[in-house]
């Protein structure tokens, strides 16, 4: 979806802002933003789609996380594709659960400052 969205009037001249916006335009999105988290995805999407850091989106934590409330209160707005979580979903056979390592973002681990260093 992001893929379509962020092709839709793709032009090379235009500003990041400008991409971003028209991206918002996409027909494959439309559902999304007229929903009753259409605000909360639009600031998400937006967010994302001008996102320049290296690891892109990670500098749009709080938009998703007021688009995640919002799903969790609207339930009933959403495909169950959308609503799905791990646990819990009984309509799956019972399948092997997977071991996953979860390695924080680059940047979460970075100080933000040098450590001072000692005078001899």
């Amino acid at each position: 979806m992001y893929t379509e969205a962020a092709a839709y009037g793709d032009e090379e001249a235009e500003s990041l802002d400008a991409k971003a916006e028209k991206a918002l335009e996409c027909p494959c999105i439309a559902d999304l933003r007229g929903g009753p988290c259409g605000t909360q995805f639009s600031e998400a999407f937006l967010c994302f789609m001008k996102s320049t850091k290296e690891e892109k989106g990670s500098d749009c934590v709080n938009p998703f996380v007021a688009l995640q409330s919002c799903i969790k209160a609207n339930p009933s707005a959403f495909s169950k594709d959308v609503l799905e979580e791990d646990e819990g979903d009984e309509t799956k056979a019972e399948e092997p659960k997977k071991e996953y390592r979860i390695i924080p973002p680059k940047w979460s681990r970075e100080s933000p400052s040098p450590p001072p260093q000692s005078k001899l």
